[in-house]
């Protein structure tokens, strides 16, 4: 089921809050929460599910929200979460330092990191869209999003406004996707979100060197994104694109502990297992998938895919829908 809607109006007023904690529990992950609406909390939420990027619409009235060093010992999914105010405002405090949230802003939390924060919205409107993702299948050095982390990021205009609308309609028209989307729209909330990123590293005010190099690699990484089905993508290429020398890339690459070969081999890995975990695609050849990616050999892709997931493409595709948790062990090992 692509689409899940929930409401805490299918209990009594005195459980409702209590329906809230344990839902979000299990949606996204679990948090200290509080709200001057406990005696009768109204909260809706919606879920479209792509996968392992999750799409969330949360609408509530007020809510406290606190991720604590406890929490994250005890259950981490290890995600990042970027919130879109749709309606409403808030305060997000990491490390005692306030900053101030409004309706068209973009913010980024990573569910490793303690923070508290409080929403105050609009009754009977989306408060706002939440996208989960695997810190793993963002093809960000976690340092770079690491900057950005509780950062106000415009929703208003440029690359924000664009993943924001994005994000907007996605949430609009939920009920619209069939199975056979969910490759093209994870893979756009993708290439939007790293877009964003790499952006907003791009005008800082005050460019350092290591910003610097922060804004150079992220926009190496979405051009591999965009380039990914290329087969003639190279090393080379990729410099070439960025007017830097190809030592110069490896460098940068280095410091990631990867090269530019090996990160493109990931990410296309990366993009093919994910296709092959969908479903909607099992009518699409493992050939055709490989091939989609920039694999023109499919006896090279089937080496490479067992020596990183331990399996081969169709025994990975084979695995049941139960077996999720045991994908994402895969895709982290």
């Amino acid at each position: 089921m692509l689409v899940t809607e929930f409401s805490t109006d299918v209990v009594e007023a005195p459980e409702r809050f209590a329906l809230w904690e344990e839902a979000t529990a299990q949606s996204h992950m679990r948090n200290r929460l509080r709200s001057n609406d406990c005696d009768d909390f109204r909260g809706r939420m919606r879920g479209l599910d792509l996968g392992e990027v999750r799409v969330s619409a949360l609408a509530y009235s007020h809510l406290e929200i606190a991720r604590t060093a406890k929490l994250i010992r005890h259950s981490d999914p290890e995600v990042y979460l970027i919130n879109y105010f749709l309606a409403g405002e808030g305060i997000i405090s990491v490390d005692g330092d306030d900053t101030a949230l409004h309706t068209g802003d973009l913010v980024v939390i990573d569910s490793s990191r303690p923070y508290r924060g409080e929403v105050r919205a609009v009754p009977g409107r989306w408060s706002h869209v939440t996208v989960q993702i695997p810190r793993g299948l963002l093809p960000l050095p976690e340092r770079t999003v690491q900057g950005l982390f509780a950062c106000p990021i415009s929703g208003r205009r440029g690359m924000g406004g664009m993943f924001a609308r994005w994000l907007a309609d996605l949430n609009e028209r939920a009920g619209e996707f069939t199975p056979t989307d969910i490759p093209c729209l994870a893979s756009v909330t993708l290439d939007l979100l790293v877009s964003v990123i790499a952006r907003c590293l791009e005008t800082e005010e005050a460019l350092g060197p290591e910003t610097r190099r922060s804004a150079l690699r992220a926009q190496i990484n979405v051009f591999v994104e965009q380039h990914l089905a290329d087969p003639a993508m190279s090393p080379q290429m990729i410099a070439d694109a960025h007017h830097i020398s190809l030592r110069h890339l490896q460098q940068l690459l280095a410091e990631e502990n990867t090269s530019p070969a090996a990160w493109i081999r990931h990410r296309r890995l990366e993009r093919c297992r994910l296709d092959l975990a969908n479903p909607g695609l099992n009518a699409c050849s493992i050939r055709a998938i490989a091939e989609r990616w920039g694999f023109a050999d499919p006896t090279h892709f089937s080496r490479l895919f067992r020596a990183t997931y331990e399996m081969t493409p169709r025994d990975y595709r084979n695995l049941s829908p139960k077996t999720c948790a045991d994908r994402q062990q895969l895709r982290t090992n």
